[in-house]
């Protein structure tokens, strides 16, 4: 009997110290942070609550029938299917009273928290409620203030939502990696450090776009047919837009709907990228391409929506970038190959980038297909970092930036080995252009033929090296002079050997002719199927000893004499059709009148707003000196060559005849 009374006592005893010893089972570890000799992880076990009540910070609170959790797990092992919008978390962490800098640094824990010490809130990204999502890509350093610290404990509340979206992923919520205690001066400037580390090349590939687009936008200006170079600028344009986002989120979180900008700048990728290579291959960007770019780009805006949507898996991913992967990873390679075995250089040098952008791309679609796995999710999980996060020391090597910087690389040089052709051709075309002006200068008289009887003046000032002016004073046997004027359409070197053409034929024409409209009529047919397109003006003028005028024309402006309009039939100008008929019209030149003859360039001159010198002007001062009319016509605002031919019968030849 006695025997079964102590043993009854015993197992009382037993489970008295078993219902006291509950609470202890149920409270957390606590970390030790007392002798940190460098900033720790706080690599500790927690415990966890779903539900939302600001109670829960109370360092007083009683949390023993909270769950137990391991951060180095996923919290998904304890709530499975159950996805609760806010979860809690509780640690202890013993501390040194008399530490001056205690900091807590947070990094990726979620995209809207709350973190307490003690009951204070030291800490805070997003908004909990109403919801606002914040980016999870920068660190936050909050400093401990002293007065926590007092009582040798602190008690860490973290108030965390999970929305549906990080409900999809591995490990949502807290882990072993978001928190780290420490020196505020030593975390600080391990993260500086490692923003640098982590962000130097991606930020030297948007200074690269930047300056490489600046030089594609003024090439673009000065050679507008060349639209590889506006193909460049856009695309660096679309490169550069994205980053504002990418310095700021590296240094402060900021609000998840200021990066939908990023999905919408990728609505335009695959148009921009494949409109760039396929530019500099000479490929046109037919309708199935336009439709394939089309899709590719609304599926990709789709996929920078993945944070957004709940239950956006892998596979969701894989489907909405796959057809932008496809164009930069197999089609742009193939096309860039076959177009360099047919010997474009430019495809050659593009190619390079190319291959090694789509390695990368293969690399991670490989290593994220082993992630899948379990057997193989380790060793995928390595080859992806190798990939996009070899590390030199502090800083990190990514392909795909390295890919991106010899594209640029690329690009620049295509630019300076065009550059180069232009030069070449540039000093071809001064040096071509320098032997026109020196055959023009020949063919167009520097002093007009001296005629006893006539006063010949003569001014040409072309608005270019060369132009498409032209005009011959040429004596006749009989005492009279033959006098041309004319206009080619359009300036430059082609002009200038069209009038070298003309010059020579009405040299030729009039060995054995003084008549106008032959002459007109030989010019015509001399030109009619060489101007590919193009036409002269031309009047052609004989005037006799005795002062009689005969004169045809064809499309020029018609002369002045005395100050009026001399009205001449009208008649196509030279090169259009064949035959042509040109009338003439025979009148008298009296002793001490003036011939005044102009090219457009007189009457087409205009001022800085836009208005023409015009016929009202041009008729005021055709009686003055040939040099004066010039003059003031190039003054007002020359905008094209300026030819101006006067004649004036002088008296005594005059009554000698």
């Amino acid at each position: 009997m006695l025997l079964r009374v102590r043993a009854c006592r015993l197992l009382v005893i037993v489970l008295a110290a078993l219902i006291l010893s509950l609470p202890l089972y149920a409270q957390a570890p606590v970390f030790d942070a007392t002798r940190l000799r460098a900033p720790s992880q706080l690599h500790t076990q927690c415990l966890v609550h779903a539900g939302d009540d600001t109670a829960y910070a109370d360092p007083g609170f009683d949390d023993s029938h909270w769950i137990p959790f391991d951060p180095s797990t996923s919290i998904q092992n304890i709530y499975g299917t159950r996805k609760p919008e806010i979860v809690w978390y509780r640690l202890r962490v013993k501390v040194d009273p008399a530490q001056a800098d205690l900091a807590l640094d947070e990094f990726g824990l979620a995209r809207a928290f709350e973190i307490y010490a003690n009951g204070e809130r030291v800490m805070a990204v997003g908004r909990i409620a109403p919801y606002l999502p914040y980016t999870t890509g920068a660190h936050v350093l909050a400093s401990i203030p002293g007065r926590l610290l007092a009582s040798g404990t602190l008690v860490l509340a973290l108030r965390v939502v999970i929305s549906p979206a990080e409900w999809t992923d591995s490990g949502p919520g807290y882990d072993i990696n978001n928190l780290t205690i420490g020196s505020e001066a030593t975390i600080d400037q391990a993260n500086w450090l490692g923003v640098v580390g982590e962000n130097w090349l991606q930020g030297i590939v948007y200074v690269l776009y930047l300056a490489l687009g600046i030089v594609a936008l003024v090439l673009f200006s000065a050679q507008r047919t060349q639209t590889e170079y506006l193909w460049i600028a856009a695309v660096c344009a679309l490169q550069v837009t994205e980053a504002p986002i990418f310095v700021l989120t590296p240094f402060i979180n900021i609000p998840m709907y200021l990066q939908l900008w990023i999905s919408v700048l990728r609505l335009s990728s695959p148009w921009m990228w494949g409109g760039l290579y396929f530019s500099f291959v000479g490929m046109k960007i037919g309708w199935r391409w336009r439709i394939y770019f089309i899709l590719a780009g609304i599926l990709n805006g789709f996929g920078g929506l993945a944070d957004w949507i709940g239950g956006a898996t892998a596979q969701y991913q894989l489907f909405t970038n796959l057809p932008f992967i496809i164009l930069l990873s197999v089609i742009i390679p193939v096309v860039l190959a076959r177009r360099w075995r047919k010997g474009n250089r430019e495809a050659g040098i593009l190619l390079i980038p190319a291959i090694l952008f789509s390695l990368y791309i293969y690399c991670l679609l490989i290593g994220d297909t082993m992630v899948q796995l379990r057997s193989s999710r380790q060793a995928g999980l390595d080859l992806m970092r190798a990939v996009d996060g070899i590390h030199a020391g502090p800083f990190r090597i990514s392909i795909g930036a390295l890919s991106d910087i010899f594209s640029v690389i690329a690009l620049g040089v295509i630019i300076l080995l065009r550059s180069s052709r232009m030069s070449r051709r540039q000093a071809q075309l001064e040096s071509e252009m320098e032997a026109a002006q020196q055959v023009q200068q020949v063919l167009v008289p520097e002093r007009t033929a001296s005629v006893p009887g006539f006063a010949v003046d003569a001014v040409y000032l072309p608005a270019q090296q060369v132009g498409g002016d032209f005009f011959q004073v040429l004596p006749a046997g009989d005492g009279g002079l033959l006098v041309v004027v004319g206009d080619v359409a359009g300036k430059g070197l082609p002009a200038a050997m069209l009038v070298s053409a003309l010059v020579g034929s009405i040299r030729t024409a009039a060995d054995d002719t003084h008549a106008p409209e032959v002459l007109l009529h030989r010019l015509n047919e001399r030109l009619v199927g060489r101007t590919q397109g193009g036409f002269a003006t031309a009047l052609a003028a004989y005037i006799a000893p005795n002062g009689a005028m005969t004169i045809a024309n064809a499309g020029h402006l018609p002369p002045y004499l005395d100050g009026k309009e001399i009205e001449l039939p009208g008649a196509l100008p030279l090169g259009i059709a064949s035959p042509i008929h040109y009338e003439t019209l025979t009148l008298q030149v009296p002793p001490g009148s003036r011939l005044t003859f102009y090219s457009d360039g007189v009457i087409e001159a205009q001022n800085p707003k836009g208005e023409l010198f015009g016929f009202d002007r041009s008729r005021e001062i055709s009686t003055l000196q040939a040099s004066r009319i010039a003059e003031t016509a190039r003054r007002f605002g020359q905008q094209d060559d300026i030819t101006v031919v006067t004649i004036e019968r002088e008296h005594l030849a005059a009554s000698a005849a």
